[in-house]
C-alpha cells in the first residue's frame, strides 16, 4: 500500500499519536476509483470535502496543491481505491480544538474491488440504526461506528450487504452506498438530511436519472419496488438480487442508467461487465 501524509502542508514520516482524527474521529474522508492514472470524479469529491471541512471548522488545503500529491501517487497506477483522509491534525487531550489548526492529509492507494457478481447482490436488513444528528448528516467524516457495528452482524460470504434504517424505521443507506428503490417506475432514493451520506454516485444519479429524486422510504416500499440497486463512487450501481426472502430477477431498468453513466465515465465497464453484459437498452 502507497501512503502519503502531509502535515500542514508538508511532508509527514507517519501520523503524530495526539492526532484529532485517531482519537476523536475529527475529520473526513473521501474514497476514489483510480483509473489509469486518473482519480475519478474529483471534482465532486473535493466539493463533499469542502462542505464537510467548512461544517466541522477544518481548514482544508489549496486544492492545486492536494491535486499534484494525488496526481504523484496515483499517476503510474491501473486501477486501484485512493483514500483521502483530512484530520484536524495533532491537538492534545480534551474535546477543544486547540488554537492553532495544522490539519493533517494521509493518502492511500488500496487495491480495487472484484466486479459485481452476474447475479447480483443479496442482501440483508441489519438491527444497528443510524441515529439522528442533522449536524454531521450528509458528509463523510471519520465516525463511522455504526457501520462498523452493522457490518459485524454477519460473516456469512453468501450476503454481499446490508440495509439500514434510522429510529424511526426509516431506510437510510447500505452499509458502504446509498440505495435506490424504482417505484412506480421511478427512481428514488432515501433523504439523509438527518443522518446518512450524501455520496458522490448518489449525487450524479438524482441529476441525470430521469425522475430520479429523493423520498421518505421504509422497508416495504424496498421490498415491493420493480428493483433495487446500492451505489458508490468505486462501483457504481450494483444491482440487488435479494433482500432477506425478496428476489429480483430482471435488472433491466438498472442497466438503462448504467449504459448512461458509461457514457460518462467508461472506467465502470469492469465493475459491470458481469451482469451488465452487451444488452444495450439505452446510450
Amino acid at each position: 500500500m502507497s501512503v502519503r501524509i502531509l502535515r500542514d502542508g508538508t511532508a509527514a514520516d507517519g501520523l503524530a499519536a495526539d492526532d484529532r482524527g485517531l482519537a476523536y474521529g475529527d475529520g473526513l474522508f473521501e474514497t476514489l476509483l483510480v483509473h489509469e492514472g486518473r482519480a475519478l470524479w474529483w471534482d465532486a469529491h473535493w466539493r463533499r470535502l469542502q462542505k464537510g471541512a467548512e461544517r466541522l471548522r477544518i481548514p482544508v488545503p489549496k486544492e492545486e496543491h492536494l491535486v499534484d500529491e494525488v496526481s504523484r501517487l496515483v499517476y503510474a497506477t491501473s486501477r486501484a481505491v485512493l483514500k483521502l483522509v483530512l484530520t484536524r491534525g495533532a491537538g492534545g487531550r480534551g474535546y477543544a480544538p486547540p488554537a492553532r489548526v495544522a490539519p493533517t492529509i494521509v493518502l492511500s492507494l488500496h487495491e480495487a474491488p472484484d466486479a459485481t457478481p452476474a447475479a447480483g447482490l443479496d442482501l440483508r436488513w441489519c438491527d444497528v440504526r443510524l441515529a439522528t444528528q442533522p449536524a454531521l448528516a450528509g458528509i463523510k467524516h471519520l465516525n463511522r461506528l455504526e457501520q462498523v457495528l452493522a457490518r459485524l452482524e454477519w460473516n456469512d460470504p453468501a450476503i454481499d450487504e446490508g440495509l439500514m434504517l434510522d429510529e424511526r424505521d426509516r431506510v437510510i443507506s447500505a452499509t458502504a452506498g446509498n440505495v435506490f428503490a424504482l417505484i412506480g417506475g421511478r427512481w428514488l432514493t432515501p433523504r439523509v438530511s438527518e443522518c446518512g451520506v450524501a455520496g458522490v454516485m448518489r449525487e450524479w444519479l438524482l441529476a441525470h436519472v430521469d425522475g430520479a429524486s429523493e423520498a421518505e422510504l421504509d422497508r416495504d416500499a424496498i421490498e415491493t419496488a420493480e428493483a433495487v440497486f446500492v451505489c458508490n463512487s468505486v462501483r457504481g450501481p450494483q444491482p440487488v438480487r435479494r433482500i432477506d426472502r425478496r428476489e429480483w430477477g430482471d435488472f433491466a431498468a438498472i442497466r438503462t442508467l448504467a449504459h448512461r453513466l458509461l457514457a460518462r465515465e467508461p472506467a465502470f465497464a469492469f465493475s459491470f461487465a458481469p451482469w451488465l453484459g452487451d444488452n444495450r437498452t439505452e446510450t
